[in-house]
C-alpha cells in the first residue's frame, strides 16, 4: 500500500514542476482534403460560362434535342396501329404526318389558308399598334397619364387571352371584326407595357439636357424620348409580333371560312389528324421567318446597336 501511495504521489503534478512533452495535449490530425477528381475537371472544362461557340457546333448542339424528340415519336408509333403505344387516332408516326403534306396543300388548301392567317395577324397587329403606340408614350412621359391608365393596363395584364374569344364575339360577332379585334386586344395586352418601360428607361441626363438648351415639352418627348426609346419599342413589336401567332387558332376557332387555326379545327373533329402536327410547324416556320424580317429591319434602321 505504502508503494501505491508513492507512485501516486509521483505521478500527481506539482505546482514547481515545467510541464513536460508528455504533459502537452494531443494535437488532432488534420483532414486532408481528397484530391479532385479528373471528371469534374472535365466536366467544367466543357461547360463555361458565356463562352463563345462556332456555327457548325451551335447547329450540331441544337440538333440533339430535335434527333432525340424524333426517335422517341418514332418508337411510340412503330408498327401496326393496334400494336403501338399511342394510337395513330392520337400520335400519327413521323412518315405518316410528311405524307399527309399533299393532301394538306391541295385538300385542305394550305397556301390560301397561309394568305388568311397572315392578314389577320398583321391587321390586328396595325390596330393594336395604333393604340399602343401613342398610348405608351404618353404614359412613359408623363406620370399623370400613367397613373390614370396603369389600373387599367394591369388589369388587362392579368386577363387570360381566352376570355376575350367569347367577349370580341359578345360585341363584335363572329365576323371578320372579331377576329381582327380580338387579335387587335391581344397585342395592345402584349405590347403597352414593354413600349411604357421603353420610353421610361430613358436616362433623365438627356432630359436636364434638353432642358438646359431650351427645348419645350412637345420637343423633348419628340427629339429626345422617342428617338432614345424607339430600338426597345421596335424590339418589342418583334417580340409582339411573333407572339401574335400563337394566338391566330384562337381567333379561327369559331365562323372562319379559310385560316390555319380552322384547319386544326376541322382536323381535330374530322381527321385526319396529321394535318393538326403539319399546320404547327408551318406556323412555327412562318413566325421564325418573320422574326428573322424583324431582325433584318432592326439591324437596318439601328446599325449603331449592332446585331441583336
Amino acid at each position: 500500500m505504502d508503494l501505491i501511495g508513492r507512485m501516486i504521489d509521483l505521478l500527481r503534478p506539482r505546482p514547481d514542476r515545467r510541464p513536460g512533452p508528455a504533459d502537452a495535449e494531443p494535437v488532432p490530425a488534420r483532414c486532408e482534403k481528397p484530391a479532385p477528381s479528373a471528371r469534374p475537371r472535365a466536366f467544367q472544362g466543357w461547360l463555361r460560362i458565356r463562352e463563345s461557340l462556332s456555327l457548325p457546333l451551335r447547329a450540331a448542339l441544337g440538333a440533339v434535342p430535335v434527333a432525340l424528340l424524333l426517335l422517341l415519336w418514332t418508337l411510340l408509333t412503330d408498327g401496326a396501329a393496334e400494336a403501338r403505344v399511342i394510337s395513330p387516332l392520337i400520335l400519327p408516326s413521323p412518315l405518316e404526318v410528311v405524307t399527309a403534306f399533299r393532301s394538306l396543300w391541295f385538300d385542305a388548301e394550305l397556301s390560301r389558308s397561309v394568305v388568311a392567317s397572315t392578314g389577320r395577324v398583321v391587321v390586328g397587329f396595325l390596330i393594336g399598334l395604333a393604340v399602343a403606340f401613342p398610348l405608351s408614350m404618353l404614359m412613359g412621359s408623363f406620370t399623370k397619364v400613367k397613373a390614370l391608365f396603369e389600373p387599367s393596363a394591369v388589369f388587362l395584364s392579368y386577363l387570360p387571352i381566352p376570355a376575350l374569344v367569347p367577349l370580341t364575339m359578345s360585341i363584335f360577332g363572329i365576323g371578320e371584326t372579331q377576329k381582327a379585334m380580338f387579335l387587335a386586344l391581344a397585342f395592345l395586352i402584349y405590347l403597352l407595357p414593354l413600349f411604357v418601360k421603353a420610353v421610361e428607361e430613358v436616362d433623365n441626363v438627356y432630359l436636364q439636357t434638353a432642358y438646359t438648351m431650351g427645348a419645350d415639352r412637345r420637343r423633348v418627348v419628340a427629339k429626345v424620348l422617342l428617338p432614345m426609346a424607339l430600338p426597345q419599342i421596335v424590339h418589342a413589336m418583334r417580340l409582339g409580333f411573333g407572339v401574335g401567332w400563337t394566338y391566330i387558332i384562337l381567333a379561327e376557332m369559331v365562323a372562319a371560312e379559310r385560316g390555319l387555326g380552322q384547319i386544326i379545327i376541322i382536323a381535330q373533329r374530322r381527321g385526319p389528324r396529321e394535318h393538326i402536327y403539319l399546320v404547327l410547324v408551318v406556323i412555327v416556320l412562318i413566325a421564325y421567318l418573320t422574326d428573322k424580317l424583324w431582325a433584318r429591319l432592326h439591324r437596318a434602321l439601328f446599325p449603331y446597336l449592332g446585331t441583336r
